[in-house]
């Protein structure tokens, strides 16, 4: 699916690319594009087209549309074991909280002071934990803005809807090819079913299952499939990190507290920080329930709703409010 150029920016050259290491396994690859001395606008993203529901993927130069490039330096990142950076599909020192500490790193290698945090779908997770877990009263205050999308915050339930049975109502010819790796006798836990194919030293399992794994969520994105999106899931590459990665991630409920970004004292540490929310109606990827609780739990944020929109950041609805959203907070 092709962004509307009408409401989206050109896409800008990095003019700085580099691979930050973070600890003796896991290196980073990081880019800058955008105005040089801009102002940071900083994206966690989730996999390799940023709308996708991560972790497990990588940026794409698309990513970079979203920001004024007149305005903003706009700083794209790999998560671990994802898109470039290495080793590739890596599940050993990969949690939530190794990723906190990379934006860290990443942000005092830049040398950045404060920077805007925009994310999607695993980014509104990584944007609302790290934001949690940085801005306190013995911390600098480090986050300029939140615009988050499509959100997630890896409750049993979200993932539940998604991986077991909700979801699968609307969509069975595909949930039947997702189910079709799974032996019978232990469809009653796909995510527990599929960390074992996963990791299986078999490479043609693993393959497979990665392949079905990556193609159930592409099947499920927007309003209106896109043929390049189900196409992705067939690059193995791709494919077995996105799904060794989310799957890690899930299997170990995103190594954090069932609801623990909506505990009222999460919420309160982020309460002063200009925030949009933006949702479509009809994502059943993450579902509108969850947006609407943390709109409920932080009412001081903005909330949009986009009517005629799934999960896609590049549905025309969605693309249009980031855009504004970002151009709302490009003088702050």
């Amino acid at each position: 699916m092709i962004i509307d150029n009408e409401v989206v920016y050109p896409v800008p050259q990095p003019f700085e690319v580099g691979a930050l290491e973070v600890s003796d396994l896991h290196t980073l690859y990081y880019e800058v594009s955008g105005k040089s001395d801009g102002n940071p606008g900083k994206t966690i993203l989730s996999s390799s087209l940023f709308f996708f529901c991560g972790p497990g993927a990588g940026t794409d130069p698309t990513n970079r549309a979203y920001f004024n490039p007149e305005k903003y330096k706009i700083i794209l990142f790999d998560q671990r074991g994802s898109g470039k950076s290495t080793p590739s599909a890596s599940t050993e020192e990969n949690t939530t909280w190794d990723l906190v500490k990379d934006l860290e790193k990443l942000r005092e290698h830049l040398k950045i002071e404060r920077w805007h945090v925009f994310g999607g779908s695993w980014g509104s997770t990584l944007a609302l934990t790290y934001a949690q877990a940085w801005i306190a009263t013995t911390h600098p205050k480090h986050v300029k803005s939140l615009v988050i999308r499509g959100i997630f915050t890896l409750r049993k339930s979200e993932l539940k809807f998604f991986y077991q049975e909700g979801a699968s109502h609307l969509f069975p010819e595909a949930w039947e090819e997702y189910l079709a790796p799974v032996p019978e006798s232990e469809r009653h836990d796909m995510i527990k079913a599929y960390s074992k194919l996963l990791n299986s030293p078999d490479e043609e399992v693993k393959h497979r299952a990665a392949k079905a794994w990556a193609k159930w969520e592409m099947s499920t994105l927007s309003l209106k499939v896109d043929p390049e999106d189900i196409a992705r899931a067939e690059d193995g590459k791709f494919a077995l990190a996105f799904a060794r990665i989310e799957n890690h991630y899930f299997v170990n409920e995103g190594f954090m507290r069932d609801g623990q970004l909506l505990e009222q004292q999460a919420i309160d540490k982020i309460r002063h920080i200009p925030t949009v929310i933006i949702q479509g109606r009809y994502d059943v990827v993450c579902p509108a329930t969850t947006a609407y609780a943390l709109k409920k739990a932080f009412p001081e944020s903005t909330y949009h709703i986009v009517h005629d929109a799934g999960h896609s950041e590049r549905e025309p609805g969605i693309s249009k409010l980031l855009v504004e959203a970002t151009n709302r907070f490009a003088d702050l």
